[in-house]
């Protein structure tokens, strides 16, 4: 399902990144009493009431820019009412309203969508100050009093959030379906593939960077199976995100992952592996999914007996992160192995959705420490009373130890290993969760 976003605009200096580390829990968004420090999109996902949404930091007018100071404004204010389902508009009550602050409560005004009205740093506990009832001139509703610093009014203002959020609803395709995010860099061949395998001119394909803005949704049945492809804007690095709108792009190709079931990671072969590369599938690694790296342009290379041999080691020495992931070298332009990648999709959600009984792990796990002796730390050695899988998707395994400080990442990667090497697991992330004895 996707989740609802919102986004959290002003003019610079009112405290919108402050707001937003406070609302996410963490420090993700830079802070500093300059205007303009908030340069890229920053976004992070919150619960309140049990609901989980997307919160976007945007930036204020930036120093480095040639435009003037209020097309700038207005740009981001046309950006958050384009992409957000909920906007909130933060002012400062030290400041009082201002010129910059009408222009862009006018504007946001006519994009229909909900506003929540922010007055930032009301740090005072006690009776409201007198001084927020100007913000009722911008014509936006009760304006809430917060503390972005001190948390001071939050609860209210997500209160009020939250009651603008779409319905609930689960996902409108059948449990049969497999969604799969085609992800990777701009210019790889995400929208071609997509086009190949719908068999029509589905997606807006071009050698510019940049052309798919959306995710966008591609359903294919056929004797494979059924299928949700959703095409993805392509990811940059964070430095050459120039152009405003692809802030919002890269958003949504994230939030696609977050969706998907299984993520088809496309590199370019004629490129080859870039740090780009390993974080886009970092990302799909750290959220659990089942995914595959597809070598596209594969036509494109010139090719020896042990070409593709060769390939192959290099790419799982540069994917050593995720050593459980498949590879298929494909042709989005002639269809090459095309078919190899339903199968491969199909078997990849099949180990994520993989369950195992609690009486095969422990034989494992029972093998496993005879092999192996698990670690000793001061005459103490560690022991793992046994093991039971706590969920799916990825698969998630409990492990009852008398202590967690013994049990070593390098014996854990020693277990997973024994696990997959049982039991399969390909294309799946393993997690481990450890609990001591006596742990609720």
């Amino acid at each position: 399902m996707s989740l609802p976003v919102v986004a959290v605009v002003g003019r610079p200096n009112v405290g919108k990144s402050t707001l937003f580390n406070k609302l996410v829990g963490q420090r993700i968004s830079i802070v500093e009493d300059t205007p303009g420090v908030t340069r890229d999109r920053i976004y992070s996902k919150c619960e309140w009431r049990a609901r989980e949404f997307m919160v976007v930091d945007t930036g204020g007018i930036e120093p480095a820019s040639d435009d003037i100071i209020l097309s700038q404004m207005r740009r981001q204010a046309e950006l958050a009412i384009e992409r957000a389902d909920v906007i909130v508009l933060v002012t400062d009550v030290r400041c009082g309203v201002t010129s910059t602050d009408q222009e862009v409560a006018s504007m946001l005004q006519k994009s229909g969508k909900p506003i929540v009205l922010a007055v930032n740093k009301c740090d005072t506990i006690g009776e409201t100050p007198v001084e927020i009832y100007e913000f009722y001139n911008l014509g936006l509703g009760d304006p809430f009093p917060i503390s972005s610093q001190h948390g001071h009014g939050t609860g209210d203002l997500l209160d009020e959030i939250f009651k603008y959020f779409p319905d609930d609803k689960t996902e409108d395709y059948e449990e049969e379906f497999i969604k799969v995010a085609v992800i990777g860099k701009p210019n790889v061949g995400k929208s071609s593939l997509i086009n190949k395998i719908a068999g029509e001119e589905r997606v807006i394909v071009s050698n510019i960077a940049g052309t798919t803005r959306d995710a966008t949704d591609t359903v294919i049945e056929n004797d494979e199976g059924k299928f949700v492809f959703i095409d993805t804007a392509g990811i940059r690095k964070k430095s050459k995100v120039n152009e405003r709108i692809e802030h919002y792009s890269v958003l949504r190709a994230y939030m696609a992952v977050d969706r998907a079931d299984v993520c088809v990671i496309v590199i370019d072969a004629e490129v080859g592996f870039t740090e780009q590369d390993s974080k886009i599938a970092g990302y799909a690694h750290e959220q659990g999914k089942a995914s595959i790296i597809a070598v596209n342009k594969w036509d494109a290379i010139e090719k020896s007996d042990n070409t593709m041999k060769e390939f192959q080691t290099k790419l799982e020495n540069d994917f050593s992160f995720m050593s459980y992931v498949p590879f298929v070298f494909i042709s989005a332009k002639t269809g090459q192995r095309i078919n190899k990648l339903y199968e491969m999709i199909k078997y990849v959600n099949e180990q994520n959705c993989m369950r195992i009984s609690t009486g095969m792990l422990n034989d494992v796990l029972a093998y496993a420490t005879t092999r192996v002796q698990p670690p000793s730390d001061k005459g103490r050695r560690l022991k793992i009373y046994y093991m039971t899988q706590a969920s799916t998707k990825p698969p998630t395994f409990v492990t009852f130890v008398n202590r967690s400080d013994l049990f070593h990442f390098s014996y854990q990667r020693y277990l997973e290993n024994q696990i997959r090497a049982t039991f399969g697991l390909s294309g799946t992330p393993v997690r481990f969760v450890v609990r001591e004895r006596g742990d609720k």
